[in-house]
Formats: structure tokens, sequence, C-alpha cells
């Protein structure tokens, strides 16, 4: 079975067939450029490729209910030129196939679910830690909507008392995103992430932050397994450091099997960073399977 993915980033679109088994039978890359450009590009890869369905994972905020008038589109997005774009629609209409539609990090949460770290839970949480911050909930199996969709790069969260960063995010002066994303770190130290490995300040406070984000969704979710993705968390220096805070925050109030191994409760991906276009293929698959 030949399956499409679509990992839908601001900077670059990744394209991919699968297999039904997790396995990665080509992958190509475009550059994300207007809607107008970049859409009839992909459009004409998957065309040459014969598959069954199509799973895309999006950058959003995307609209998820499938009973509204723009299901399928992105909604308001800091990208202004792919502000109320339809996504679904123009690949159902020319490719003639199911298609799949998610957030792109409810993608890779369901990529890692399926075949990575956390697989073999019913509750689990991937956090992508980049350009931006995003968490993607998987509650009893199933991927957790709602209104829309988790927004958890943008809890708001206690300012690190040596911080005196005044937040990257032009909606909330201290929400994680603004304070731990990547363009907050080179902002906050004058250089990206990767020039900064052997800085401990740096990483101290990006762990404090991140144990926070960590902390309330254990407190909210109560999840089995909790993923840490994305460039930011490259820099692995960072994760024991994040681990130790997230025990200290935690204060000893629960108890669990999970909680009193923290390694590896609180891991990293174990798909070479495939997790995204795997999550699309799987939800990819769960479409054909339903419909």
């Amino acid at each position: 079975m030949r399956i499409g993915a679509l990992e839908g980033g601001g900077t670059k679109m990744v394209l991919a067939v699968c297999t039904e088994n997790g396995e990665v039978l080509e992958r190509a890359s475009i550059p994300t450029e207007e809607p107008a450009v970049t859409i009839p590009r992909m459009i004409d890869w998957f065309k040459e490729r014969d598959i069954e369905a199509l799973g895309i994972g999006f950058f959003g905020p995307i609209q998820l209910n499938r009973s509204a008038s723009d299901y399928g589109s992105v909604t308001k997005t800091p990208k202004l030129a792919w502000t109320n774009t339809p996504v679904v629609k123009p690949f159902e209409e020319a490719l003639g196939i199911p298609v799949a539609f998610d957030t792109d990090v409810n993608a890779a949460a369901v990529g890692e679910a399926t075949w990575g770290a956390s697989r073999g839970t019913e509750n689990s949480i991937y956090i992508t830690i980049g350009t931006g911050v995003g968490f993607g909930i998987i509650s009893n199996g199933k991927v957790l909507h709602g209104m829309l969709h988790p927004e958890g790069g943008h809890i708001l969260l206690q300012k690190h008392p040596k911080d005196t960063y005044q937040g990257h995010c032009p909606f909330h002066p201290n929400c994680l995103e603004g304070l731990a994303a990547g363009p907050a770190i080179e902002d906050r130290w004058g250089k990206k992430a990767i020039e900064l490995a052997d800085r401990d300040e740096v990483w101290e406070i990006e762990a404090f932050y991140v144990a926070q984000g960590i902390v309330d969704c254990i407190m909210l979710l109560s999840p089995e397994k909790i993923v840490l993705g994305g460039g930011v968390m490259h820099q692995t220096q960072v994760v024991p450091m994040i681990r130790e805070k997230v025990k200290k925050m935690l204060g000893g109030y629960l108890s669990t099997s999970q909680l009193d191994n923290l390694d590896s409760y609180i891991v990293l991906p174990e798909l070479n960073d495939n997790q995204g276009i795997l999550g699309c293929a799987k939800l990819a698959l769960d479409e054909l399977q339903n419909r």
C-alpha cells in the first residue's frame, strides 16, 4: 500500500510516500511560498506517486471541525499569506482520494505513539520546541481536539528570576513559546541555540521553562509518556536538566512508576525526524479505514 504524507511547515513542506507499516519509500521537500505557488507544486508531486490516501499535518491554527464551512483550512495565522487558505479541498479535488488533516505536531504525536517512543501507551504528549512550540496530545488512544486544537505553546509561565528577557511572542509576554522557542533563545542571547551548547546559564533558563510546561501537562492530562522533539531539543544536554526541574517542581506530590523513573518518562523521539510524516501516514490510513 502506498500512502501519501505531507508535513506542512512555515519554512518548508515535506512530502513523502510511506507504507502501512511505517516505512518511508520516498521523501522530498519544497520551500513554503505563497499558497498559489506551493499547493499546485505539492499536488503535482503526489499525482505522480499513485497513492491511495493522503495525510496532512499542517502548521496552524487550522480548522478541524468537519461540520464547519472552512474545515480543512488554515485560519488566522502569523504566516499572513496563508490566512483562510483551504488545504484539504484542493488535494481532494485533484487527487480523488481520502485526505486526513490535523496539526503538524498532532501528526508527530501520532507517529511516535504508533511507531516510536510512546508506542504501547494510550495517553502521551509530544512537545516540539523549535521555531515555535507545539503540543500534540494523545488521550485514550485518540488525538485530542476540542474547540480548536491544543495550543500548548501559549500556556503562561512564571518567569525565571534571572531572566530579564521580555519575551518573543507578540500576544503574550510570558508564554512558553515566547520564552523558550528557538527565536527567543537567539533574541535573548544573541546567538542560535546550536552556538550556545556550552553555556550552562542558557540551558538552566530553558529547562526551567520547559519543565513548567511539562508539569502543567502532568497535572492536567496525566500522560504515560512525554516526548520532546524539535530543533532546540537537538541540544540534548538540556534534557537531564529538564527532568531534574520537573522532579523539583512536582514536589513529591505524585507517586507513580513513571515519575519514579523520569529517564524513561521524559524522552527524545525515536523516529529520526520522520515522526511527522509517519504520523501523517497513520492519519491517512485511519481515514481510509473509516471511509
